[in-house]
């Protein structure tokens, strides 16, 4: 079995979308598949759905990264909503993508994989939702690649959603984001494994991937969060450093779990994203987006800077601005669960998804 299958959950289900997919590139996926969970049950009028979108090498399975917002009482909560995440376009957990079969043969995609944009991503979950019967949204959320999905959900499907929350993320991939973004992907390139490009997704290439995890690494926890946990310390009975194992650790981690080819496809996508292109202003774009809207930064985000989420808070009509206080740097929308889940439950609140614990 593909090591990669084995990782999909058993409750995952699948959905295959009726025709040929094309992308913005142009070119046309014969036939594509689409990894699904849900949680709790939709109202008779399918009123309380809210969308969950994930990020880089995330999958469906919102229990796994985000456990602290999901659960009775908590900001996603299935007693009361109808929740639905899908795996990415482009994605290897279920998901048509770089690993899955090219049409009329049993060999992968691979490096072969069509480039694809956030705005694919969101046109073929749009088709999932249209599938499973779901008209309106309440809430669509999501954190770093999944706060662009969010942000495109509000201008490709505007009277579709009802509220949406941003998390680290930005408006348009910056010049910083999109040069980190191609250092990681020459990393996996340099790999003598990689071969052109040409490899058995089953052998390689582990160290470009790995050290594309480290760099990457670095970003997600910052310099404040890594100086805490490990300033100088030498591992136990070595000359290394402690957060040299660490980094080393995640690299191997991520190779145990994830697809060099589609680590590259997913960070193109995100070097892709900018609200403005093909629509106007940039400006003006974002002013259109008219949603209550909860944008969250996070204070020590050295990827997203907290600059560009209240740039985002400013531009958007109805919307406000959260700062998550944390040393965890970018992660700390997956860390900082108990306080993200406390301003996320706020808004809803004010949005009135839901009456306070006291009057239920």
């Amino acid at each position: 079995m593909n090591r990669w299958l084995a990782l999909i959950d058993r409750r995952t289900r699948f959905w295959i979308y009726p025709g040929p997919f094309e992308l913005e590139c142009g070119a046309v996926l014969p036939e594509v598949r689409v990894a699904y969970r849900t949680w709790g049950d939709p109202d008779p009028e399918m009123t309380n759905v809210v969308l969950v979108c994930h990020a880089l090498t995330g999958s469906a399975d919102v229990d796994r990264w985000w456990a602290g917002m999901l659960g009775p009482g908590r900001a996603l909560d299935p007693e009361r909503d109808y929740i639905i995440c899908s795996n990415v376009l482009g994605s290897c957990y279920g998901t048509t993508g770089p690993l899955s079969p090219r049409p009329g043969s049993r060999e992968p995609w691979g490096p072969d994989f069509p480039p694809v944009t956030i705005r694919d991503m969101v046109r073929l979950q749009a088709a999932l939702l249209e599938y499973l019967g779901v008209r309106r949204l309440r809430l669509v959320i999501g954190g770093s690649m999944g706060g662009m999905q969010v942000l495109e959900w509000a201008l490709m499907y505007p009277e579709r959603v009802e509220a949406i929350v941003p998390i680290a993320t930005s408006g348009r991939h910056s010049a910083w984001a999109i040069a980190l973004s191609e250092a990681q992907r020459q990393a996996i390139y340099a790999d003598a494994r990689w071969q052109g490009g040409r490899y058995e997704p089953e052998q390689g290439p582990e160290k470009g991937l790995a050290a594309a995890r480290m760099m990457a690494m670095c970003l997600y926890r910052g310099p404040e969060s890594l100086g805490r946990r490990f300033g100088r310390d030498l591992e136990p009975g070595t000359d290394r450093f402690a957060v040299e194992s660490y980094l080393h650790h995640q690299g191997r981690k991520l190779v145990e779990r994830f697809d060099a080819n589609t680590y590259v496809v997913l960070t193109r996508a995100m070097d892709s994203h900018d609200l403005a292109r093909g629509r106007g202003a940039y400006e003006s774009v974002l002013r259109a987006i008219r949603h209550p809207a909860l944008v969250v930064g996070i204070s020590s985000d050295v990827l997203y800077w907290p600059d560009e989420a209240r740039e985002l808070a400013r531009l958007l009509p109805n919307a406000r601005m959260a700062e998550l206080d944390s040393p965890h740097g970018h992660d700390a929308f997956l860390i900082e669960t108990e306080q993200l889940g406390v301003l996320v439950a706020a808004f809803r609140l004010e949005l009135g998804h839901y009456e306070p614990a006291e009057r239920r």
